[in-house]
């Protein structure tokens, strides 16, 4: 079975071909950095515009990495949301479009049920062209946090999943963004914060963490934005000499909250394994403390590789072959998840 998707939830053109669960064949994502870049965030009108632009040579290029024709996708999936109305709406109507003209099954997809699937896949980031769909241990507690998300979810099984806690306000991934504008950084702001927060004292400034009350698996990042914008207030005359601190101080108070919260509730429900999502999972320093953090409490950690935590087409496409696994009844079998799967890595264009 070979499924073709697309995912245009927010700014990424993206289309991928994922065959039998477990070989991606062509896997294409178009990012609109360059052209969102001078106003500091998506301009939502733009994103539409450069989606219908994209939309029909992505797909085109993917089926042609894959070397395939239209006659041998077997069905279509597509985000249906959350994200972007319009955004959702070029791919969206690009899909349905395409499979009633070829009389293929269409298959929406939540956008955070394609993000839940993606720690399924697995590889080394020396190389993302050889992968392997894996089974996770169940249950499982996933964080999945991006620049619109912020949520830890229990998991039953690949397709059974409860929300255990969201942020209140402001997602992980827009903070990261608002406090590189404030520091002159430009967008996106995760990669340059990470970079200078590497470089800095993570302890120079005391930032506030946001707990909540002591049983709350919620979120709130938007107190810790304005602490960070009253620092840079107070640090004016010295701003450059203190970025990379201001950057490592910021990372650290956000890295502490968010694996705080779902290590309290991967021991709250016996999970089996922690599981990481999301263009935010992609932060080393993320990845390191949950994988450390996890390793002492005897869970397995599992995430997507780097290159697959940002917004793209094959999480979609495996999350379509979830859905569609379950609603036919078929037994896939463990083999299926237990083999490396050559395919292609994420072409930027």
């Amino acid at each position: 079975m070979r499924i073709l998707a697309i995912e245009s939830s927010c700014d990424e053109t993206a289309a991928a071909i994922l065959a039998n669960g477990c070989q991606l064949l062509a896997n294409v994502v178009d990012s609109q950095v360059a052209v969102h870049h001078p106003y500091g965030g998506v301009v939502p009108e733009l994103a539409s515009r450069k989606h219908i632009e994209n939309i029909q040579p992505v797909v085109e290029e993917a089926l042609a990495i894959a070397r395939l024709s239209l006659d041998d996708i077997d069905a279509v999936a597509v985000t249906q949301g959350p994200g972007l109305i319009g955004s959702l709406l070029v791919g969206l109507s690009f899909a349905k479009a395409l499979a009633w003209a070829r009389d293929l099954p269409c298959i929406g997809i939540d956008h955070l049920e394609a993000h839940l699937a993606s720690p399924m896949f697995a590889g080394t980031p020396a190389d993302d062209t050889r992968l392997e769909v894996r089974e996770l241990r169940y249950p499982c507690v996933a964080l999945v946090v991006s620049g619109g998300h912020t949520s830890i979810y229990w998991q039953a099984s690949p397709t059974e999943s409860r929300l255990l806690g969201r942020t209140l306000d402001d997602a992980a991934g827009e903070a990261f963004d608002k406090v590189a504008k404030l520091l002159g950084l430009g967008y996106p702001g995760g990669p340059v914060i990470t970079r200078l927060a590497a470089k800095g004292d993570a302890h120079r400034f005391a930032l506030p963490r946001a707990w909540l009350d002591k049983e709350s698996l919620d979120f709130s990042f938007s107190g810790l934005k304005t602490a960070v914008a009253l620092l840079v207030r107070e640090q004016h005359d010295d701003l450059a000499a203190s970025q990379a601190d201001i950057c490592a101080s910021f990372q650290e108070a956000v890295v502490d909250v968010l694996v705080t919260k779902t290590m309290r509730a991967a021991m709250r429900h016996n999970a089996a394994t922690v599981a990481l999502a999301g263009g935010v999972a992609a932060n080393p320093r993320l990845r390191a403390r949950l994988a450390k953090e996890a390793a002492a409490a005897g869970m397995e950690l599992a995430a997507p590789p780097p290159a697959f935590c940002t917004d793209n087409a094959a999480m979609v496409a495996l999350a379509a072959w979830l859905r569609a696994d379950r609603i036919s009844g078929l037994d896939l079998g463990m083999d299926v998840y237990s083999r490396s799967c050559v395919g292609t890595t994420i072409t930027a264009r």
